[in-house]
């Protein structure tokens, strides 16, 4: 666990997060892996995983009859799956492993009881997260924008 709760502390999302904080969600966190052209979730799937890209690349894909499209690509000390956070709980969107990625995955489930437990907890998490979406909307919008 001491390695988890390290990589936490210092992954950038968390930057600044109280260390009792840490402590808590370090609990939810187990090290995974994807190969190359692995996906990690897809569209429509049940979001039960929050992962912490530790190296590699994950492409953000947006499925339409056909084919796919891919509306952001991120990497090392971003973050992938941020829709276990609002009901219903499901995938807006594929993540596609680009190359080997290791990442930390949080469990769902996990995360909204520590939250839920601990609002001041659920409170610093949302104010981190919201960021990242709006990022990612702000994304999707270019991305349509540019067809």
């Amino acid at each position: 666990m001491e390695g988890l709760e390290r990589f936490l502390r210092e992954h950038s999302f968390f930057a600044g997060m109280a260390p009792d904080y840490i402590d808590i969600l370090t609990g939810c966190a187990k090290n995974v892996r994807f190969e190359e052209g692995d996906y990690l979730f897809h569209e429509g799937d049940i979001a039960d995983q929050l992962y912490l890209v530790r190296a590699g690349r994950v492409g953000l894909e947006i499925n339409k009859p056909g084919a796919s499209v891919t509306i952001q690509t991120v990497g090392e000390s971003d973050i992938v799956g941020a829709s276990w956070l609002v009901p219903p709980y499901r995938r807006g969107l594929s993540a596609r492993a680009l190359e080997r990625t290791r990442a930390i995955a949080l469990d769902a489930a996990c995360l909204r009881g520590k939250c839920e437990d601990n609002h001041d907890l659920g409170y610093e998490m949302m104010k981190r997260f919201m960021p990242v979406l709006i990022q990612r909307l702000r994304a999707a919008r270019l991305q349509i924008l540019g067809n």
